[in-house]
């Protein structure tokens, strides 16, 4: 989807249309970005960005409060869509997923034709846009669908593959973050004929255990299957504050509203795991974690809150201001299940 969050206010709220648009944060610099409408993208306002640098980057812009259970009702629609076409879905997010259609439930005969008839669905009863990226594996069809957003449609077929992603600038492979992009330009790699230049051993080298991922990618290799039951890996929660904490008493009771709403969010996903972490950001933006796992599966509010509050107790906020507090759940009983069916899982 489109700037999915941004799109679902503007066709909302018709005020809102066309204006430079903030889902998250807030004018008085606090929180972070959730998502940006593309008239807000092009003053530089990106999703995770500080609302304080948002508008120093574009003084117009406008903020409003995320509606997550709106946003959980149309990707529903979404996915019922999908529905017409395939069965073999694998959601990413609310507004992302990945679809094989080589089981063409209507018989169109062709995954380009698939991808449109999919695109005017979604704008004609949803008032939507999607982008959707058309190729022979699930890297190859990432990189695809993001390359000629909004509304954008990219077919790169098995001839086209390796010359596309040899002129394809580093900084656009999917899974090449800031921080390596620029790595990757101390070594002279800018597009991914440069890439293709260092072997996997030396990339395995300079990059770590992603030099092997790096190595296949550009030459579009991808074995991996769309999988219509994928796995969660964690469950979570956080919540930023309008006014910077100080007092311990009030991130405790933070805390426990904090594994209320897990509880409820686990129940709903009939979810049980055994690793508790907390996320501390502060006021200057700096952020910690920390994590502890148990030995037997939990889901309650009790037992999660239990873990959460031995691993603050050993979190220094003296003289500090917290601005964040999040609690995650991972570790699930049905990964855990999966690993040990699966030979290979056991690997790792």
């Amino acid at each position: 989807m489109d700037a999915f969050y941004a799109s679902v206010e503007q066709r909302d709220f018709p005020a809102l249309r066309g204006k430079a648009l903030a889902v998250g944060g807030s004018p008085d610099g606090r929180g972070v970005v959730a998502t940006a409408s593309y008239e807000a993208r092009k003053y530089g306002v990106r999703s995770a960005m500080s609302s304080r640098i948002a508008m120093q980057l574009c003084p117009q812009l406008i903020f409003t409060r995320p509606r997550f259970d709106v946003y959980k009702e149309v990707s529903t629609k979404i996915r019922a869509i999908f529905h017409r076409y395939t069965d073999l879905i694998e959601p990413l997010s609310l507004d992302e997923a990945y679809l094989d259609v080589t089981q063409d439930k209507l018989g169109i005969g062709s995954a380009i034709e698939i991808a449109k008839a999919i695109k005017l669905a979604i704008r004609e009863e949803l008032g939507l846009t999607a982008s959707a990226g058309v190729s022979t594996n699930k890297f190859i069809a990432k990189i695809a669908s993001d390359y000629q957003k909004p509304d954008g449609l990219t077919f790169i077929g098995p001839s086209k593959i390796i010359s596309f992603l040899e002129q394809l600038p580093i900084e656009k492979f999917f899974g090449v973050g800031k921080v390596t992009a620029q790595k990757m330009k101390g070594y002279g790699i800018h597009t991914g004929l440069d890439l293709k230049q260092f072997s996997e051993h030396e990339l395995i080298r300079k990059f770590g255990k992603s030099g092997k991922f790096f190595y296949h990618m550009v030459r579009g290799e991808d074995n991996r299957s769309v999988k219509p039951n994928r796995i969660s890996k964690s469950v979570g929660i956080e919540d930023t504050f309008e006014t910077d904490m100080r007092e311990r008493k009030e991130m405790v009771t933070e805390f426990t509203e904090l594994c209320d709403k897990l509880e409820k969010r686990l129940s709903g996903k009939s979810k049980e795991g055994r690793t508790v972490t907390i996320k501390i950001k502060f006021s200057d933006f700096s952020q910690i974690t920390r994590s502890k796992t148990a030995n037997f599966y939990i889901s309650t509010a009790d037992d999660i809150l239990a873990l959460v509050l031995e691993l603050f107790s050993k979190v220094d906020t003296e003289e500090k201001r917290v601005r964040l507090l999040g609690v995650t759940l991972s570790n699930f009983y049905d990964a855990d299940l999966e690993r040990l069916n699966n030979p290979q899982l056991r690997l790792f």
